[in-house]
């Protein structure tokens, strides 16, 4: 026995670690956060709680949080990007410019554009977690990092994406690094198949309603299940957004044959997405249940996402502006959600309908498919791609003492306007639906699906 030990003394014995480590480690189940996180490190395996630093794939920064934020301690540091070709700048929070003051934060945009020589530059293209995608800038696998809270959306595509401020940008920007505390992995799985008029903004808003917006405490969430499944990938797009309104450091869903679809689509290779998939015996935090059998559609009230409950509960609410915007509101899909209610109907006399599509692609798509023709005839009111009224910019935002019903992802207190105004949060369907009757209505009353 002592001549075996002797053999694997000195290097022998450390080599022999390496080896059982690295052995141990692939035979360890990983979520697909662990997975992508460890990958990132250039480590065969992390566990939740350490403290790791990642190389980042891709970082997204948009007009508000970007170039007038970074620049200064850019220039402070005497230091350029790390590599411009992995950076995507869009500018949608401050498009079309208003006044002096956002023309200024544009003009810096572009002109930091120009020198740091950024050519994934989309300018008043639309907003920023929308177009990121549909130019191709993601994929399964991929450890990616936005300067904006919504950040998560990006997990639609089996990529972990986060958002970050912008000293941590600063700092990704230099040198192509980020820390990482790994987190836990909570699942929320959706049995069941939604019925129509109902969508994923009503998933999300049920999820707010039950577990509250500190319900996915920093860690990652990961949406499974059969009604999670049969989703496009902008309805996985909007779920995985609202993770930020659970609280969570971000939201994924699994790639498969629809996630690799839609890359295709976009001119992306998806490579070995199979890969990117939590195992079997992986460990969870929490697992949480929930049905899409028995979804309703769901109306939040000011001022939180949680403060949700089913439609029917609702308080017949009298609102002045319904309003079709933001990432989560004014994709391609919400839009075609909004037309199979307003098609045929009209717009209450004395309200009015804001439409803001979420990128030119998704003007362009709704246009050719005849849906912008249906929501004008109608009597809705087209607004410019971006984000416009939802962060309180520009068009669109509310005067004092104003109701609005939105499509949007946050209702907090005098985001979209005024102090004293209100805002209720719910599906593209129910807004749409409430647009034709002036007050909160369950769109299954005009879909003719109520039961």
């Amino acid at each position: 026995m002592g001549s075996y030990l002797k053999i694997y003394t000195g290097n022998k014995f450390a080599n022999f670690q390496r080896w059982f480590t690295n052995a141990t480690a692939k035979l360890m189940p990983h979520t697909i956060a662990e997975k992508i996180i460890a990958q990132a490190a250039n480590r065969d395996t992390v566990s939740p709680g350490e403290i790791v630093t990642c190389v980042v794939d891709l970082a997204m920064i948009h007009d508000s949080g970007g170039p007038r934020r970074v620049k200064p301690i850019l220039d402070k540091l005497k230091v350029g990007v790390w590599d411009a070709s992995k950076i995507v700048l869009i500018s949608d929070h401050y498009a079309p410019c208003v006044d002096a003051e956002s023309a200024a934060i544009l003009k810096l945009t572009r002109e930091w554009a120009e020198e740091h020589e950024i050519k994934n530059f989309y300018d008043q293209q639309g907003i920023c977690h929308v177009v990121t995608p549909e130019r191709g800038h993601l994929r399964p696998g991929m450890f990616a990092v936005g300067g904006d809270s919504h950040s998560p959306t990006g997990g639609a595509f089996g990529a972990y994406m986060f958002g970050i401020g912008a000293t941590d940008m600063a700092g990704v920007l230099a040198t192509g690094e980020t820390w990482i505390r790994v987190p836990h992995t909570i699942s929320i799985n959706w049995t069941g198949a939604m019925s129509e008029g109902v969508a994923a903004k009503d998933m999300a808003l049920k999820m707010c309603a039950v577990l509250g917006m500190d319900g996915g405490d920093y860690q990652a969430i990961q949406y499974t299940g059969k009604a999670v499944k049969s989703l496009d990938m902008m309805e996985r797009m909007t779920l995985c957004n609202m993770a930020a309104e659970l609280g969570a450091q971000t939201g994924i869903i699994e790639p498969d044959e629809v996630t690799t679809h839609y890359l295709v689509e976009a001119g992306v290779v998806p490579g070995e997405w199979q890969i990117f998939e939590s195992d079997a015996e992986a460990e969870f935090l929490r697992v949480h249940e929930f049905n899409g059998d028995t979804l309703e559609p769901q109306v939040a009230a000011p001022n939180s996402p949680s403060n949700t409950s089913n439609v029917s509960d609702a308080d017949k609410v009298d609102i002045d502006q319904f309003y079709i915007g933001a990432c989560t509101g004014a994709k391609l899909s919400d839009l075609k959600m909004v037309a199979s209610v307003l098609k045929g109907n009209k717009v209450a006399p004395g309200k009015r309908l804001t439409v803001a599509p979420a990128s030119s692609r998704v003007l362009a798509d709704a246009t050719r498919k005849g849906i912008t023709q249906i929501l004008l005839d109608a009597g809705a009111n087209l607004l410019p791609t971006g984000c416009g009224a939802c962060a309180g910019y520009g068009v669109g935002v509310l005067a004092e003492n104003e109701v609005c019903l939105a499509s949007t992802a946050r209702n907090f207190q005098g985001r979209m306007g005024a102090n004293s105004s209100k805002v209720y949060l719910a599906s593209p369907y129910t807004v749409a639906a409430s647009a034709i009757n002036g007050l909160i209505t369950d769109p299954r009353e005009i879909l003719g699906d109520k039961p």
